[in-house]
């Protein structure tokens, strides 16, 4: 709807105005009055009409004064001149100042309104052109932060041609001499947790919550931009912008701001990161070297000092450290795993751990790599024992490990040998439940792998993870089968055995214990009196005597 102003000083034409136009029919809302070109201006600013029809003779400011000021201080105001003198002046005055029309009185309805159409037309153009500005404006600011990070990635990645993009730098302030570019890497440690208990399970919505937090940072000359690394998961990138300032400040004020930005989210989320820095540069195209840096600060950040907190990189290098690899314990995990001893596969890789902790250093570069090797072996060995492609993850680390249904976060070098151990938990269930439906139970196996195991520490576990059967069932099968039950069995194979060692006088008692699977001799002498009611030492005495 528009509002129109009438200006004459003579009330029977302002009336007649009123009366002959077509208001409703020209979505007029408003028709306003005034005497004067002076009252006119004041009636201008108070109520903004969108339309003013005025008369060119009258007291105080007249037609001509009006559309002057008008011209100066309301340039996009349309206007429509009556008059019923036809005087040069006036006429070149009304041209001069683009009014729509030019009417003589008297005014008769027709004229009035064709001319009241020409002006609203004007005025409805006006504003699909303005709302069509707005509308693209809108669509650039809201499209704006996605074209500068797709500037600032493909200049990271490399993709960025400065001859057919040179226009885009401007869009980053890389046409500023005066600006210094630098990359921050964040990588979000504890993003699973985090994510499902702060932010209900909503990644995009803890993603925007960081990038708010560090854009926030702004400020004193330095500012940042930031964004999720499309192809590194839990991975933040900041562009920071610094002008102003002399060189030797720019690295110190970009680490103090992330450790700002580390310590922040931690005390309003919880949220445990691992940040790096990069270097300032003059050149934005040189940032990709800047991004390298900061993420190669994070990798290099040192696993088996984290103690479950946000933690700063450096560009110091750790020192030259060992390539621990799973590599040559893998055949040994394989076998475990093909007879469905799991609790043996853990001791393996339990001591495995314990080697790589026991070393001077483990970043966090070496944990992920860890993390690609062990899915590509342990796909190997499940391919190996029949199980179909489809069933297994693919070879690419986080998502490996989310297709496994294993969290992917760690803090703490605990936590990842704990990650570790979930990895090798889920491989074997995929394998026992493909071996077991290759072959069918026979309570013989079980017989069978005690009397080859029985060194071992042999659980009942072990046989209803494998076959998937009760406890109670098994038991009352093997029972039934061979007369004992399983742990009795296990005691029947050692003593056995016992007996026929300490046959041997070569033998001391300790080796004995050792070859039987014993913690220790005393352990062993204990066992062996309750189940023959004489202990090894008096048995062996009492071979040597029935000898003589």
């Amino acid at each position: 709807m528009y509002k129109v102003l009438i200006i004459d000083d003579e009330e029977p034409l302002r009336e007649a105005i009123s009366i002959l136009g077509d208001w409703k029919g020209l979505q007029v809302s408003s028709v306003l009055e005034a005497t004067n070109g002076k009252s006119g201006l004041e009636m201008i600013e108070s109520h903004r009409p969108d339309l003013v029809v005025v008369d060119m003779k009258m007291p105080e400011m007249n037609g001509v004064e009006f559309l002057r000021v008008v011209e100066k201080q309301y340039p996009e105001l349309l206007t429509i001149v009556i008059s019923g003198y036809n005087d040069f002046e006036f006429t070149r005055q009304a041209i001069h100042s683009k009014v729509v029309d030019y009417l003589l009185k008297p005014i008769n309805r027709q004229d009035l309104n064709q001319t009241l159409r020409k002006a609203i037309d004007l005025l409805e153009a006006k504003r699909e052109i303005r709302q069509e500005s707005i509308t693209k404006n809108i669509a650039y600011n809201m499209s704006l932060p996605k074209l500068k990070e797709k500037i600032y990635f493909s200049i990271i990645e490399g993709s960025f041609k400065k001859g057919n993009n040179h226009a885009f730098l401007s869009l980053i302030g890389g046409d500023d001499p005066n600006h210094r570019f630098g990359a921050l890497v964040l990588r979000v440690l504890n993003m699973e947790g985090i994510r499902d208990s702060r932010f209900n399970h909503d990644v995009e919505l803890l993603y925007f919550a960081v990038e708010n937090v560090i854009n926030e940072m702004s400020g004193d000359g330095l500012q940042c931009f930031s964004f999720v690394n499309p192809k590194q998961e839990r991975e933040i990138i900041a562009i920071y912008t610094i002008s102003g300032g002399y060189p030797q400040d720019w690295t110190f004020r970009s680490e103090q701001l992330m450790k700002q930005v580390v310590s922040n989210l931690s005390k309003l989320f919880g949220i445990l990161s691992a940040g790096g820095v990069g270097h300032p540069c003059s050149d934005p195209l040189e940032l990709a070297h800047s991004y390298e840096a900061a993420r190669l600060s994070v990798l290099e950040i040192d696993l088996l000092k984290m103690k479950g907190s946000g933690v700063i990189g450096t560009h110091e290098k750790l020192s030259v450290r060992d390539i621990h690899s799973l590599t040559s314990r893998m055949p040994i995990i394989r076998n475990a795993l093909e007879s469905g001893n799991l609790n043996h596969a853990r001791t393996v890789l339990g001591e495995f751990a314990r080697k790589v902790q026991s070393s001077d250093s483990f970043s966090l570069g070496d944990a992920d790599r860890m993390i690609r090797e062990v899915v590509v072996l342990f796909n190997d060995i499940a391919l190996e024992l029949g199980v179909p492609a489809d069933s297994t993850p693919p070879s690419s680390g986080e998502r490996a490990l989310r297709a496994l249904g294993v969290g992917t976060d760690f803090s703490t070098f605990e936590q990842f040998e704990h990650l570790l151990m979930k990895v090798l938990e889920r491989y074997s269930t995929q394998i026992r439940e493909k071996m077991a439906g290759n072959r069918p139970f026979s309570v013989d196996d079980i017989k069978e792998y005690i009397d080859n195991h029985y060194f071992e520490d042999i659980k009942i576990s072990m046989f209803t993870e494998k076959y998937f059967l009760s406890r109670e069932y098994l038991m009352k099968l093997f029972k039934q089968q061979f007369g004992f039950g399983i742990h009795e069995y296990v005691q029947k194979v050692r003593m056995d055995k016992a007996q026929k060692l300490l046959d041997d006088p070569g033998l001391k008692i300790q080796d004995i214990s050792d070859m039987l699977g014993y913690k220790d001799k005393n352990y062993f002498s204990k066992a062996f009196r309750n189940y023959y009611s004489i202990s090894p030492s008096e048995y062996r005495n009492q071979i040597i005597k029935d000898k003589k």
